[in-house]
């Protein structure tokens, strides 16, 4: 059995696990790719599959945050305080909040 991914317009709608003879018998399986484990990001419902990059990309957090070309996940800005606190991103202040909840 094999996971396999299937992509419309470039955007993960489904994940299933069957075997390639499964596969084969439907209608729409082209829009299968199988997920063999050598992508950028395991992939996710909602993600963008970037051909070139051979990436799953998750969906944009925030409008601010920039994809970084290596890893193809989202970072903000403003690096996360390593401090050993909690924090929320603020994009209307473009800060990291501190997180206070117990």
């Amino acid at each position: 059995m094999t996971k396999f991914v299937k992509v419309i317009n470039n955007k993960v709608i489904q994940i299933i696990v069957a075997n390639q003879e499964h596969i084969d018998t439907l209608e729409d399986k082209d829009f299968y790719i199988e997920d063999d484990g050598t992508r950028v990001n395991k992939p996710g419902i909602g993600y963008t599959y970037d051909a070139l990059r051979n990436a799953f990309i998750p969906p944009k957090p925030f409008n601010s945050w920039l994809l970084n070309e290596t890893t193809c996940n989202w970072e903000a800005p403003v690096a996360y305080p390593d401090d050993g606190n909690r924090y929320n991103w603020n994009e209307e202040t473009q800060q990291w909040d501190v997180d206070n909840r117990p």
